[in-house]
This record gives structure tokens, C-alpha cells and sequence, in this order.
């Protein structure tokens, strides 16, 4: 794998602009299967998930055409079996069985994978999609399901919140005979914007973002091009708002929607920052404060999200004072501790669910592991705060989310390079 080598301290200022959710081009990709005709998308990030999302599509005989806007041609989608090397890289490459069930009525796929963050099976996708209508089985390396008879709304409710859970309803009830109803979804925007693409093209979802979700199954969705615009990824935004916290400067996010980041933001105001917000911009001002250290809980939307903890964990690691962060959704989000613990910071683990955090000023340089997508971005920031050079390795994972990251941070000021590993 690639690595990044970053000297610091740097102040990191100005303006930038924020990228396509990945959380929800995903999900709106793979959905196409669905579609059978044509499609536009705008504000799609060119990451590595997208790129890889982009060629299960073409292995199964979509045309696609990368640009400004992606085209997408989806009319002679076959069946194939998808190559083992794609399936298992990442975990959306679930919400292909939807789809699939669909439009042949059966699947047969390896498991997905994804990055090693804990436990993410699959058993609830399983269970919710049977409730529709569909047999899967599970073997050794891989699953098969067909739909014996017809999908057949239902009432679902959900034993615990799921986004990809939540997904793979979705999508095989918008096309349910009669009416589904899904209790206990999860909420996040990407999620809604899911769903607000497939009414676009003709479904008939009602509720997203809220404690139920209604279905209306429909026989098809319409196959006219369209272009749909992705919404601006809340998480991307996050980051530049705490690199800028823990700069003590100034930076504003362009082309976003701080509306899904109202916990976030609030956070933030707690360590004493200036956050100015309008309909399509946000900004944060330290005014060269050192921030104060806060605690944090993560949850489902509209709760703390756990793609923000690393981040909150390094910001709070250079803070005033003394925090505690506490995990709920991944058991296993907690190996860059011991990477920023190389760079001096003071960070203690129990139960492999709660940290406790001694803020300090300053960060050292050395060189550190990134182990999985938000952990690589926690540890650029904690690089770019530091005193002298650090070294990531393994950076590959940070093209997984960020699109541009390190061109982006160049022009915020920072000192970054990519070393690409020679390929013998």
C-alpha cells in the first residue's frame, strides 16, 4: 500500500469544497440494477467504493460513462456471478441482492466484505428480505436466494437500527405487492436521499427519517434519463470543521448541508468554537482558542455519528481538559488509539467500548498504521498537528471515503505527500 508523509505543525485555513456522499452513492449505484433503462447522477465522488461499486455494475453488463455526471445504462444487466475480488472488498456490495431478486428473481454471490471496524453480518438483511418473500441460504464462501412465488408487502419491524438493513428492505419492497411497513429504520440523510432518488424514478416511499417507513409496491421504475444530484457527504464535512478546530483557524465547508450535522456541530460549539451555518455552507472559526475536550456517545441518526468518533478522538486528544468517548455501534473502532498513543497522545481503552482522554498541546511525529477508512483520516489530522514528520502507512484505505483528500488539504496549507508503493 500507498504512504503519506506529512510534516508539521500546519495550520490548515480556508476554503473547501465538500464531495458526493459515499454513504449514499452507493446504495443509489447499485440500485440501477433496479431501473432498466438509463440514468444521470451528479455529485458522485470518484473514490476507490465508487470505483469498485462501478465495475460490479459493468461485470454484470452496465454501461457507464465517468464524467462531471455518470451515465449509466442498465437495460442489459445480466445475472453473472460477480468476481470474488470486487464482492469481498466492500460491504455495500450487499445491496446488489435486492436488485438481483428483482430483476431475475435469484442470486448467488460471495460475502461481502469491508473495512475491519467489528462484527457486520448480515443476518438481518437475511431475515428482513425473507420476510418479503425470498429464500436465501448461506454456504461456506457465499449465499444464494431466489423469490418462489411473488414479493408480498409486509409489516417489519426492525430488532435493532440497521442502515444496511434498512437498504436492503428498501429495496426489494418498493417492488412488494401491496404495502410494506418498516418499523425501527434507520434515519440517516443517506438513507432519505435513497429513497428520494427511487421516488424520483417512480417508487412510492413514504416516512424516510422518521420511526416508520411506508412502501407502496409498484411494478416498475421508469426508465426515462433523469439526472439526480447526490447530497454532499456529512462526514467529509465533519472532518474539515475539526482540522480547523484543532488548527485554531478558520476553515469553510463549501457545497454542503449543515443540517445533518446538527449533533456534530453542537460538539463542536462545546470546544468553544464559532460555527456559522447557511443553507448550503458551513464554517468554523477558533479564533486561535485551544479547543476544550468533550464527551461523546455515539448512536444512530440523529445521534452522534460513529464515522466522526476517530476524529473527535484525535481533536479531543490535543483539547483542554479531560474526555470520554464511548463507542456503541462498532466493538472494534478503537485501533487508532494505538497509533496516536506512538504520537504521544494520552488515550486509555476499557472494555473496548469506552476511552478515556487526556488532552495535551502537542502531537510528535512518527510513524503510524493506518488500519481501516476513518482511522487513516484521523491520523492525516493528527500529522498535520504534529511536531515534525509522520509517516502512514497503508493510506489506501483513506481513498475508500475522501475524494481529493490530499489536494484538497494542500490548499487548506498542509504539508503532504504520497508515496505510491512500487509494484515489482
Amino acid at each position: 500500500m500507498d504512504k503519506l508523509i506529512i510534516k508539521g505543525p500546519v495550520k490548515l485555513q480556508g476554503k473547501v469544497r465538500i464531495s458526493g456522499a459515499k454513504n449514499a452513492a452507493l446504495p443509489i449505484l447499485l440500485s440501477t440494477i433496479l431501473l432498466n433503462g438509463t440514468i444521470s447522477i451528479n455529485n458522485i465522488p470518484y473514490i476507490k467504493d465508487i470505483d469498485i461499486a462501478i465495475k460490479l455494475l459493468q461485470c454484470l453488463g452496465a454501461k457507464i460513462k465517468k464524467g462531471k455526471l455518470l451515465y449509466l445504462d442498465t437495460r442489459n444487466i445480466k445475472n453473472n456471478l460477480l468476481p470474488k475480488q470486487f464482492i469481498t472488498v466492500i460491504r455495500a456490495s450487499v445491496w446488489i441482492i435486492s436488485p438481483l431478486l428483482v430483476r431475475f428473481g435469484k442470486f448467488r454471490m460471495f460475502y461481502p466484505g469491508g473495512c475491519a471496524i467489528g462484527k457486520r453480518p448480515i443476518d438481518l438483511h437475511i431475515k428482513y428480505l425473507c420476510q418479503l418473500g425470498a429464500v436465501i441460504k448461506e454456504k461456506k464462501n457465499y449465499i444464494i436466494g431466489y423469490i418462489p412465488n411473488k414479493i408480498i408487502g409486509t409489516h417489519i419491524i426492525m430488532d435493532k437500527i440497521s442502515v444496511g438493513a434498512t437498504i436492503s428492505t428498501i429495496l426489494l419492497a418498493i417492488f412488494a405487492k401491496g404495502i410494506t411497513i418498516i418499523d425501527n429504520p434507520a434515519k440517516e440523510p443517506e438513507i432519505q436521499d435513497l429513497s428520494n432518488f427511487l421516488n424520483f424514478m417512480g417508487a412510492r416511499i413514504y416516512g424516510t427519517g422518521t420511526n416508520r417507513i411506508t412502501i407502496n409496491g409498484i411494478q416498475y421504475l421508469n426508465d426515462k434519463n433523469k439526472i439526480y444530484t447526490i447530497i454532499p457527504d456529512r462526514i467529509e464535512t465533519g472532518t474539515f470543521l475539526v482540522a480547523a478546530a484543532m488548527s485554531k483557524s478558520k476553515i469553510i465547508c463549501e457545497h454542503t448541508n449543515p443540517q445533518h450535522l446538527t449533533v456534530v456541530l453542537e460538539k463542536l460549539k462545546d470546544t468553544g468554537a464559532n460555527i456559522q451555518i447557511g443553507k448550503n455552507w458551513c464554517s468554523l472559526d477558533m479564533n486561535n482558542k485551544t479547543p476544550k475536550a468533550v464527551d461523546i456517545i455515539t448512536g444512530p441518526y440523529p445521534n452522534f455519528p460513529t464515522d466522526m468518533q476517530t476524529l473527535f478522538t484525535v481533536l479531543n486528544a490535543i483539547s483542554h481538559g479531560i474526555s470520554n468517548i464511548t463507542e456503541t455501534i462498532f466493538e472494534n473502532r478503537f485501533l487508532h488509539i494505538f497509533e496516536l498513543k506512538k504520537m504521544g497522545a494520552e488515550i486509555f481503552l476499557k472494555n473496548n467500548r469506552i476511552m478515556y482522554i487526556n488532552g495535551k498541546k502537542m502531537l510528535k511525529g512518527t510513524q503510524v498504521i493506518a488500519t481501516d477508512l476513518r482511522a487513516s483520516i484521523s491520523l492525516v489530522l493528527a500529522g498535520c498537528h504534529a511536531i515534525g514528520t509522520t509517516i502512514i502507512h497503508n493510506i489506501n484505505y483513506i481513498d475508500r471515503g475522501y475524494e481529493n483528500i490530499e489536494q484538497k488539504l494542500l490548499l487548506l496549507g498542509a504539508k503532504i505527500k504520497r508515496i505510491k508503493r512500487i509494484k515489482i
